[in-house]
């Protein structure tokens, strides 16, 4: 296994013969002026409440917010780098956007196993993420795991 430096956790597969129901993961990431800049230009939503600070005064935000997505790819961080890992297909998410993260924010994203359906290595995880105790997003997300076994 890796260590991811930004991070400071393990990386890499935990197969689903070796999951088990309560397991979690997760990772923390201060969200920057930089990453919304790169997110708005890959993602290509420029929406001024992002990236405008006289605009987004305005809004009922009172200030700029991070993408909800940003956020949300740090669930997808946790899945595809930790639990299960390398090798795991995301077959859907559920999202809902409780609070804004803004700029200089640092983002706990965090996954649990909730249900492992080993036929068809399929597994169900409660996703969320939070700025210290706020929870900024949560739902559940369903994958494919990585298996040892070769069908």
């Amino acid at each position: 296994m890796m260590l991811d430096s930004t991070h400071n956790l393990p990386r890499g597969t935990i197969c689903i013969e070796d999951l088990e129901i309560g397991m979690t993961r997760s990772l923390t990431k201060e969200i920057t002026d930089r990453d919304i800049q790169l997110f708005a230009e890959v993602s290509t939503d420029r929406n001024p409440v992002h990236l405008d600070d006289a605009y987004a005064q305005d809004t009922i935000f009172e200030g700029r917010i991070a993408h909800g997505m940003l956020t949300a790819g740090l669930i997808s961080a946790v899945i595809g780098e930790q639990l299960p890992g390398h090798g795991t297909v995301y077959l859907g998410q559920s999202l809902k956007f409780m609070a804004p993260v803004r700029p200089g924010d640092r983002v706990t994203a965090e996954v649990k196993v909730l249900a492992i359906d080993h036929a068809k290595r399929r597994v169900t995880l409660e996703t969320w993420a939070s700025v210290g105790k706020t929870v900024v997003l949560k739902g559940e997300a369903l994958v494919l795991a990585p298996s040892r076994k070769f069908d």
